[in-house]
């Protein structure tokens, strides 16, 4: 059977807003409710039709009030936050942790709660110079991450297999997304590259596996709808270079050494440009790549956009001029191949003449 009452979480953020928007236009769902701790925005609450706001804070023991008396059977956490706001770290993190604790008690205690899905994020296998070639679902990470939300995730992700072994009736989907993008989503890549000038570390070109915002609500739709228990990697097909998506964004790398990435980062912080944390740098150093087959043979799910699909469509989406015409870039490329060609040319001539 499919779900009868939805509960969704963080809905006054893009992911949950839409997702909840998505429930709410299934005839066959007969309630959907919308928790958060702010009301979604005007454009977003018309978005979400029927959808029932309940303006409640998940760190709350009485968000299980809210699960027993409306008798909610699927639960829907979309809420992980990923980056700082109001308040700071701390609070960043007292939101994740234990909003997710106190959400898992309500649904631990509440019987008529049968299924669970978990935003979660590639992010737990952290990223490191020894990462392997591609991360499979059952893989450890080679350094575990020590702060952020990177550290949040995992912590989180530990709770949900507790639950499990104490409600094993409970069907538990969790789905590793890879870094969102896309034109109508505020995300630390989305600001990064939007940047004029983008600071990258010297002697470092990550590999980037992205996920377009719309196949990360596609995915969590069917999730809810579906049975589909298990742990999922979810991202686009390919991978982008870090300097060739900042070449297609139209953007100018600026290359620092270590030791000056720091001071930058901070600046751009605190500016509110970009919300630099230690887990993203080390991302933006090695990058992460996932194995996706469990999700396209299990889960029954491949994403409409590849990576680089997903990226052309951030950049066009959002009309970002660009600093540097690509096409000028990709031309003096096409020049320095040339000429390097006709060089060796050149040398090997003289190298047989002599």
């Amino acid at each position: 059977m499919g779900p009868n009452v939805v509960l969704v979480t963080g809905v006054s953020r893009f992911l949950g807003g839409h997702l909840a928007a998505r429930l709410a236009a299934n005839p066959a769902i007969g309630r959907v409710l919308g928790v958060d701790t702010v009301q979604p925005g005007r454009d977003l609450l018309r978005r979400m039709g029927r959808t029932e706001f309940v303006r409640a804070d998940i760190r709350n023991p009485l968000i299980g009030k809210v699960i027993a008396n409306a008798g909610v059977d699927t639960v829907v956490h979309a809420a992980v936050n990923t980056h700082s706001g109001p308040g700071g770290r701390a609070a960043v993190k007292e939101m994740n942790v234990i909003g997710t604790m106190q959400l898992l008690a309500a649904c631990q205690q509440s019987p008529q709660v049968r299924k669970l899905v978990v935003r979660s994020t590639c992010a737990v296998y952290g990223s490191s110079s020894r990462d392997p070639a591609v991360f499979a679902e059952d893989m450890e990470p080679k350094d575990l991450p020590s702060s952020g939300y990177a550290k949040d995730a995992v912590e989180i992700e530990g709770y949900v297999r507790g639950f499990g072994r104490r409600r094993p009736d409970v069907d538990i989907t969790t789905l590793r997304f890879s870094n969102l993008i896309g034109p109508r989503i505020d995300a630390m890549l989305t600001r990064y590259f939007a940047l004029p000038v983008v600071p990258t570390v010297l002697g470092f070109d990550a590999r980037l596996q992205l996920l377009h915002s719309e196949d990360a609500l596609a995915v969590l739709e069917r999730a809810t709808l579906a049975e589909r228990p298990g742990v999922f990697n979810v991202a686009g097909d390919g991978v982008l270079m870090l300097s060739q998506a900042i070449r297609r964004a139209g953007r100018i790398a600026l290359p620092l050494p270590g030791p000056a990435v720091l001071p930058v980062t901070q600046f751009f912080r605190g500016a509110r440009l970009v919300d630099f944390s230690s887990e993203q740098l080390r991302y933006l150093n090695f990058g992460r790549v996932l194995d996706t087959t469990r999700l396209r043979e299990q889960f029954g799910f491949t994403p409409r956009w590849t990576t680089q699909q997903a990226f052309d469509d951030f950049v066009s989406g959002r009309g970002l001029r660009p600093v540097v015409d690509p096409e000028t870039v990709r031309a003096a490329e096409r020049g320095a191949g040339e000429l390097v060609v006709k060089l060796r040319g050149s040398s090997a001539a003289r190298d047989v003449e002599s």
